[in-house]
C-alpha cells in the first residue's frame, strides 16, 4: 500500500508539476500558443482530458467504502466492508475497461499524433530531396538561406504567403500512400505549426523558423548520422524510417481483430494481476529485510524509493512527451498520468483487497488511504473543470508531495495509524 500510494502521490504531483514546466507555452485568452514560450506561460489540454480527471477522481470511491468502518469506528463491518469495496472494485476496472473500447478516444489522439510526426518526416525528407542534400551547414546547423529558397519554390504565386492550398498542393506532391492521410487535417496542422501570426498564412519567417524546430527535432529523434559527401546529416532519413514503423504499428493496431485484441488485453491483465499477487509477499519482505540492513525506515523506502524507481521510465517518458509544447502532446501525456492512477486504484486496489479478503487480514491502511483521497480528489477536481494550467499551477502539485509524504509519516509514526 505504500507503494500505490507513493506511486499515486508521485504521478499527480511531482511528474504532473514537471510536465507543466517543460511543455508551458505562451497563453492567448487563456489557450497555449503551440511552440512559443516568450511571457506568460502554461499549458492547454484538451476536454477529453478533463474527462480523464473526472474518471481518476471516482475511481477512489473503493477507498471510501473499505475505510468507511475504520471512520465509524466499527470492528464488526471491516470484513464486509473489504468485500463490497474489492466486488465495486472489480466493477470499475470491468467498467474502465469497457469504457476504453467503446470511447477509445486516447487511441484516436495517438494515431492522430503519429500520423502528424509522418507528414512532418515526409516533408523533411522532400524538401532535403530538392535541396541536393543540403538542408544543413557544414557544422550541422539548419541553412535557412537554402530553406528560403524552398519557400519561394513553395510559394507558386510569389505573395510571400504560403495558403492552405499551396500547402495542400505539396502534400499532394509528395504523395504519403503508405498511410490514410486526411489531407485537409494535415494541412492545417502545419499551418497550427507554422503560422505564430494567426492569419492562416504561413510568411517566409516562419517558414523559415518552422523548419528549423522541425529539423531540430529530428536531430533529437533520429540522431546525427554524418555524410561526408553530401556535408549534411542522414538523421531526417532515420527519422522518417521510425515515423513510419510508428506509424505502422498504429495502424497494424487500429485494423487488426479487435476480438483478438480485446482477448490479448484481458489476458495481459490478468497476467499482471497474478504476478502483482504472487510477487506481494516477497516484495514486502525484501523492503524489510533492506529496511533493517540499512537502517533506513520502511516508510521513505516504500513511499519514495520505490515509486520512484517503479515509475522512473514514465516519467521520463511524460516530461519529454510534454517537451514538444503542444496541446496535442500535453492533452496525451496528462490523459495517460490520470489514467495510470485509475488503474493503480482499481487493479492494484483489487489485488490487495483481495488478499486481505482471501487471508482474512485486518485493513489497516488509514494514512494511505487517508492520502490517495486527498490528492487524487484534490488534482482530479483541479483538472475537471479547467483546459488551461498558468505556470504557477504546479506549486500545487509541489506542495502537495511533500505534504503528503509528511502526513504519512506524521500518521504512522506519531499516532500509530497503521
Amino acid at each position: 500500500m505504500g507503494l500505490l500510494a507513493g506511486s499515486t502521490v508521485m504521478l499527480l504531483t511531482v511528474i504532473w508539476g514537471s510536465c507543466i514546466i517543460v511543455g508551458r507555452c505562451d497563453l492567448h485568452d487563456s489557450v497555449a500558443i503551440d511552440g512559443r514560450n516568450t511571457k506568460e506561460s502554461g499549458v492547454s489540454t484538451d476536454i477529453w482530458t478533463c474527462y480523464a480527471a473526472r474518471i481518476m477522481a471516482i475511481s477512489v470511491i473503493p477507498f471510501l467504502i473499505v475505510q468507511l468502518p475504520q471512520a465509524l469506528s466499527s470492528t464488526s463491518g471491516r470484513h464486509l466492508a473489504v468485500l463490497i469495496a474489492l466486488i465495486i472494485s472489480l466493477l470499475m476496472l470491468i467498467s474502465y475497461c469497457v469504457y476504453q473500447v467503446f470511447q477509445p478516444w486516447i487511441q484516436r489522439r495517438r494515431i492522430a499524433f503519429a500520423k502528424h510526426k509522418h507528414v512532418i518526416s515526409g516533408i523533411l525528407r522532400h524538401l532535403k530531396k530538392h535541396a541536393l542534400g543540403r538542408l544543413l551547414t557544414d557544422d550541422g546547423e539548419p541553412d535557412t538561406e537554402i530553406i528560403r529558397k524552398l519557400f519561394e519554390t513553395i510559394d507558386e504565386n510569389h505573395d510571400g504567403g504560403l495558403s492552405p492550398s499551396e500547402l495542400r498542393a505539396l502534400i499532394i506532391g509528395i504523395r504519403f500512400e503508405e498511410i490514410d492521410l486526411d489531407q485537409d487535417d494535415a494541412v492545417s496542422k502545419v499551418i497550427a505549426d507554422f503560422d505564430t501570426s494567426r492569419d492562416n498564412l504561413v510568411q517566409e519567417d516562419e517558414f523559415v523558423e518552422g523548419i528549423m524546430k522541425w529539423i531540430n527535432e529530428a536531430k533529437q529523434t533520429g540522431g546525427a548520422y554524418l555524410e561526408s559527401n553530401a556535408g549534411t546529416f542522414k538523421f531526417i532519413d532515420h527519422f522518417h524510417q521510425a515515423r513510419s514503423e510508428e506509424q505502422s504499428d498504429e495502424v497494424v493496431e487500429n485494423v487488426e481483430n479487435p476480438r483478438w485484441i480485446s482477448i490479448k488485453a484481458v489476458l495481459m491483465l490478468l497476467l499482471g494481476t497474478l504476478i502483482a499477487a504472487a510477487f506481494a509477499d516477497p516484495l514486502v519482505d525484501a523492503v524489510d529485510n533492506f529496511s533493517e540492513a540499512t537502517s533506513i525506515p520502511s516508510f521513505f523506502i516504500s513511499f519514495i524509493a520505490l515509486p520512484l524507481a517503479t515509475n522512473s521510465s514514465e516519467a521520463v517518458s511524460a516530461i519529454i512527451f510534454a517537451s514538444r509544447k503542444k496541446q496535442r502532446t500535453a492533452s496525451l501525456t496528462f490523459s495517460e498520468l490520470y489514467g495510470a492512477v485509475t488503474m493503480n486504484n482499481v487493479l492494484c486496489l483489487s489485488v490487495f483487497l483481495a488478499l486481505v479478503y482471501v487471508r482474512g487480514l485486518t485493513w489497516d491502511f488509514s494514512s494511505e488511504v487517508l492520502v490517495i483521497l486527498i490528492v487524487c480528489v484534490v488534482m482530479g477536481a483541479f483538472a475537471s473543470f479547467r483546459t488551461t494550467f498558468p505556470l504557477w499551477t504546479c506549486s500545487v502539485a509541489y506542495i502537495l508531495y511533500p505534504f503528503s509524504l509528511g502526513l504519512v509519516y506524521v500518521l504512522d509514526y506519531v499516532f500509530g495509524w497503521s
